[in-house]
């Protein structure tokens, strides 16, 4: 059994609503939502709960608590071409609930912010941001549906697929690689063939998926004392 990253946090994550979409499909029009969340949803999770550039959350596993159902909802988006709303039906997920096994890595693409690779520091403030329900707000792949987050340990309780041996679901998004965080210049998305078992869907690492071009991309830097504070290594000093 693969040992455990001791940088590690685990959250349940629920909602009324979700909508897993591939975003490339999110410029209008129809919106069906995938069964089960993708690695960029609970990415920005995690990184609604605790985020800084010195570090990249990686997500390692999630478990669906309850049954997959979906609901349909008539929209009005906004017209791109022309004034006025168009009129689409969006299919969500309902009543959904998750379990969250996720850990964080070291941005290598941020050299200026090797100081701040203070793991006992970042890890202690991701818990407390856990217990805290999360420190921005929590959505489940789109703004429209509202997530809350909250302390708990993978794999207590009963799930919904706890007996169902294997789901397999095909080519999926996986996630973005963006150049601040997977470097060279351009951003691309990652695609993989996701299975659950037993209710549990163990992601592929970003390293193993299969990768396609988007468009290119610029990085933003950052420097400590300039775009963000130097905290220093007491942790008491940090303003969180």
């Amino acid at each position: 059994m693969p040992m455990t990253p001791r940088n590690s946090i685990e959250f349940r994550v629920k909602g009324r609503y979700a909508l897993f979409t591939d975003p490339l499909t999110k410029i209008g029009g129809e919106k069906c939502s995938y069964h089960v969340p993708t690695y960029e949803a609970l990415k920005g999770i995690a990184k609604s709960i605790y985020w800084k550039p010195t570090l990249i959350w990686v997500i390692d596993k999630v478990r669906v608590m309850k049954r997959i159902q979906t609901q349909t909802k008539g929209m009005k988006p906004l017209k791109y071409a022309s004034a006025g709303n168009d009129l689409s039906i969006y299919t969500y997920l309902a009543d959904v609930e998750y379990q969250v096994h996720a850990h964080f890595t070291w941005n290598e693409q941020r050299p200026e912010l090797a100081p701040d690779r203070l793991e006992h520091k970042h890890h202690n403030i991701a818990r407390r941001m856990v217990e805290r329900g999360g420190r921005q707000d929590i959505f489940l792949g789109t703004r429209d549906c509202q997530g809350y987050v909250e302390a708990c340990e993978f794999g207590s309780g009963a799930g919904a697929y706890d007996d169902t041996p294997e789901i397999a679901y095909g080519l999926m998004f996986h996630g973005f690689d963006y150049p601040d965080e997977a470097g060279g210049n351009e951003l691309r998305k990652r695609l993989w063939k996701p299975t659950m078992k037993k209710g549990v869907i163990a992601f592929d690492t970003p390293e193993h998926c299969v990768v396609e071009s988007v468009r290119r991309m610029s990085v933003k830097r950052f420097d400590l004392g300039t775009t963000q504070r130097d905290c220093g290594r007491d942790e008491a000093e940090c303003v969180v």
